[in-house]
């Protein structure tokens, strides 16, 4: 009775938050470049004298899925989305390399390239700063390119190209702050393209989402009944060894 107390209990407890992490990716269903979160249980025993019997139910590292999502297009000149695999390097607030697929670029008032959420775009040598008064292109190998703006245009000069990245998913780790960080250095892969003007949609799929919320729900009534069941069992246990008295 004891393991199936530990097992519901446990069990209980990680199914809500796996629904918090469902509730999540829902509320980021709209969210450009989001990868949804997952997550599975797993049974872990519990080591110690006279507990061979129990054994916890425990989320696992929480994972994420790669799946594209859909490109949308927008004419903005400062969106981009990566086709296919890859990542956009970014600099995190600690300074260290980040990386993500949210590609609505925009200008800080020092000029720098930067990430809707302020985090600077990182080039071959560090951010990416745009001179002012210019209009900005972004080529599909993320080569930064400017032109003077103004009635008399000059030609279009290189002032740094994107750093974009492909390291294996298996070594990608989803980060407290949206943004994902490689196990290692992560070089910048020629590989990787991007299209201009457009936008990577969230890859959370609502249907889904809404049925695993409810299949949740009713797990987690299952493991409820479970201890209410225990806890009936050791109610008549008591009342039997009562007697027995």
């Amino acid at each position: 009775m004891d393991r199936m107390i530990y097992q519901a209990m446990t069990g209980a407890k990680q199914t809500l938050s796996q629904q918090a992490v469902v509730s999540h990716n829902l509320a980021n269903v709209t969210t450009n470049g989001f990868r949804a979160q997952t997550s599975v249980f797993r049974a872990v025993p519990i080591i110690g004298e006279g507990a061979a019997t129990r054994a916890f139910v425990v989320d696992s590292t929480p994972g994420a899925d790669f799946t594209p999502g859909a490109i949308q297009h927008t004419g903005r000149d400062l969106d981009i989305a990566v086709q296919g695999k890859g990542w956009i390097a970014v600099q995190a607030p600690d300074g260290s390399e980040a990386y993500t697929r949210a590609g609505s670029l925009q200008l800080s008032a020092n000029g720098v390239l930067q990430t809707r959420g302020g985090h600077p775009v990182l080039g071959d040598g560090g951010p990416i700063s745009i001179p002012g008064n210019t209009v900005v292109t972004i080529a599909g190998d993320g080569t930064v390119s400017t032109v003077q703006a103004g009635n008399k245009p000059g030609a279009s000069s290189a002032v740094g190209r994107i750093k974009l990245v492909n390291p294996p998913e298996a070594n990608i780790e989803r980060g407290d702050d949206g943004l994902f960080r490689a196990r290692g250095e992560a070089p910048a892969d020629a590989g990787v393209r991007i299209v201009s003007g457009a936008l990577e949609s969230s890859n959370v799929n609502v249907v889904d989402s809404m049925v695993s919320m409810i299949a949740l729900a009713r797990q987690y009534d299952m493991q409820m009944k479970a201890l209410q069941n225990a806890e009936a069992n050791a109610r008549q246990a008591a009342q039997l060894l009562s007697l027995q008295g």
